[in-house]
C-alpha cells in the first residue's frame, strides 16, 4: 500500500505576503485578483469578517475600509518563488515530489512509513516555517484522493492539530463519514446534485458504492474516485486529460482604452502570450476569435462589442501569425468614439502540432519554428516580455490596475529588504 502526503499552505498569497512585511500579521488581509477586481485569498481575521472568496473588491470597499481590512494587489512573480522555496523545504522529507498547484505538493512518503509520520510531517512542517515563514497542514493517506481529504480534515478540524493520517481504517472511516461528498476532490456540482438524489451525502458513502453504480452515474472517473476512497490507488483521479478544444487569454484594462493603437498593444500581448501557450502544449489552432468591449455596467456610456473571427490557414502556433490574424479582426471591428475597458484572444479548433493537416503549398516552417523557440527561451530566462513584437510596445498604459502591490521582494535586487544595525 502506498504512503502518499498532500502539504498545503495557508492562505498561501496572504502568508506570502506577510513573510516580508511584519506589518500585516494579526491583521485582516486580502489579495485581489488581476486588475484589483475580486478577493481570491482571504486570511483568518477577514474571513471571521465575512468576507467571501470572490467578493468584488469595489462593492465591499466601505467594509474594508471600516474594518481596517489591507487589501494587497495580486504579486505573482512572488508566490511562484515562494512556491519554489517551499518544495525545497519539503524535499529531503520524500522520495518523490510532485507539485499540484502552486500551494499543494504531493509527497511520496513510502520509503518513510517505518516512522512516525506525523512526526515526520511536524518536521517537515517546522522547516517549511523556518525557510519561509508560511504555515502549512498535512494529510496523509494510501491514495491521493485521500491525501487531499486528510489535508482538508488537517486544516479544518483542531483534533488533528495541522496533520491527519488517515492511514488507519478506523480514523479514516470517522473523518469520510463526516465529510461532505460535494467537497471530495473530483465530484463537482452535477455529479453532486445526481448523488444527493440517491441520497450520498458524504464521502464515506461515496467509498461505499458499488463500481457498476458509480460508472453508470458519473463515468469511469467515479469508479476511480470510488476506489481511492477505498484506498485502491488509481491513478485514475487523474485522468487522462482530454484534448483540449479550445484556449483564452483575456485582461481587463486598468484604464479605458480610446485608440486602436493603443488596443492592438494590449491585443498583440494576448496574442503572443496565446502562441506561447499553444507551444506549451504542443497544439496548433485553426480558429481565432478577438474581441473588445466597453463597461457594460457603466450606464449612460457608449455601449460597444466588437469581435471578429479568423480561420488559420495553415493552422499555426506562430505568435506572429497570431498577432497578423488578430490585427485584422481589430482593424475590422474598430469602431471610434468608445471607452474599451476588455479584450482578450480566443482559439478554436486545436490539435496536435504533429498531426496538423499540412497544405499543399505551405513552405518551409523550420525557421519559424526555431524563431519562436528561440523567443520562448529569452523571455523563459530573461523574464517575460524581454523580447516583444513593435506592436506591443514597451509603455503598456492599458496595463491592469495594481495599486496595492507588494516589492518583488526576492526576485528583484531592487527590491531585496534593508537589515540595519546600530
Amino acid at each position: 500500500m502506498s504512503t502518499i502526503a498532500l502539504i498545503d499552505c495557508n492562505n498561501y498569497y496572504v502568508s506570502c505576503e506577510r513573510a516580508f512585511d511584519a506589518s500585516l500579521s494579526g491583521v485582516p488581509v486580502v489579495v485581489a485578483s488581476n486588475n484589483d477586481g475580486c478577493a481570491i485569498a482571504r486570511s483568518a481575521e477577514a474571513k471571521a469578517l465575512g468576507v467571501k472568496m470572490g467578493d468584488p473588491i469595489h462593492l465591499i470597499r466601505d467594509r474594508l475600509t471600516k474594518h481596517g481590512v489591507v487589501v494587497r494587489s495580486s504579486n505573482y512573480t512572488l508566490y511562484g518563488d515562494m512556491q519554489r522555496r517551499v518544495v525545497a523545504a519539503v524535499e529531503d522529507f520524500a522520495s518523490e515530489v510532485e507539485i499540484y498547484s502552486i500551494d499543494e505538493t504531493f509527497l511520496d512518503l513510502e520509503p518513510f512509513a517505518d516512522r512516525d509520520l506525523v512526526d515526520h510531517a511536524n518536521a517537515m512542517r517546522d522547516q517549511v516555517r523556518r525557510w519561509t515563514t508560511i504555515p502549512t497542514c498535512v494529510g496523509i493517506a494510501p491514495t491521493k484522493t485521500l491525501a487531499k481529504l486528510a489535508n482538508a480534515a488537517a486544516k479544518k478540524n483542531p483534533l488533528f492539530d495541522g496533520v491527519a493520517d488517515l492511514r488507519d481504517e478506523t480514523i479514516r472511516s470517522w473523518v469520510l463519514d463526516r465529510f461532505p461528498a460535494r467537497d471530495v476532490w473530483g465530484v463537482g456540482s452535477a455529479t453532486a446534485a445526481k448523488l444527493a438524489d440517491l441520497g450520498i451525502v458524504t464521502a464515506g458513502q461515496i467509498r461505499d458504492m458499488q463500481m457498476k453504480q458509480a460508472r453508470g452515474l458519473g463515468t469511469v472517473v467515479l469508479e476511480r474516485l470510488v476506489a481511492e476512497l477505498q484506498g485502491v490507488a488509481a491513478s485514475a483521479v487523474e485522468v487522462i486529460e482530454p484534448q483540449r478544444r479550445g484556449m483564452a487569454v483575456t485582461r481587463s484594462f486598468g484604464t479605458p482604452v480610446h485608440d486602436i493603437d493603443t488596443l492592438m498593444g494590449a491585443v498583440a500581448q494576448y496574442a503572443m502570450r496565446a502562441g506561447e501557450k499553444l507551444r506549451q502544449h504542443g497544439l496548433v489552432a485553426g480558429q481565432l476569435t478577438v474581441f473588445f468591449h466597453t463597461n457594460r455596467f457603466k450606464t449612460g456610456a457608449g455601449q460597444y462589442q466588437g469581435a471578429r473571427r479568423v480561420t488559420l490557414h495553415p493552422m499555426t502556433a506562430d505568435s506572429l501569425e497570431l498577432l497578423s490574424a488578430a490585427r485584422r479582426g481589430v482593424e475590422a471591428a474598430w469602431r471610434d468614439g468608445y471607452a474599451y475597458t476588455k479584450a482578450g484572444i480566443m482559439l478554436d479548433d486545436l490539435v496536435a502540432a504533429d498531426l496538423r493537416p499540412r497544405t499543399l503549398f505551405e513552405g518551409d516552417t523550420d525557421r519559424r519554428v526555431r524563431l519562436m523557440t528561440a523567443l520562448d527561451e529569452v523571455n523563459g530566462r530573461f523574464g517575460k516580455f524581454t523580447a516583444v513584437p513593435a506592436a506591443q510596445g514597451f509603455r503598456r498604459d492599458w496595463k491592469m490596475r495594481a495599486e496595492n502591490k507588494s516589492p518583488a521582494w526576492t526576485t528583484s535586487i531592487d527590491d531585496v529588504p534593508l537589515v540595519r544595525a546600530d
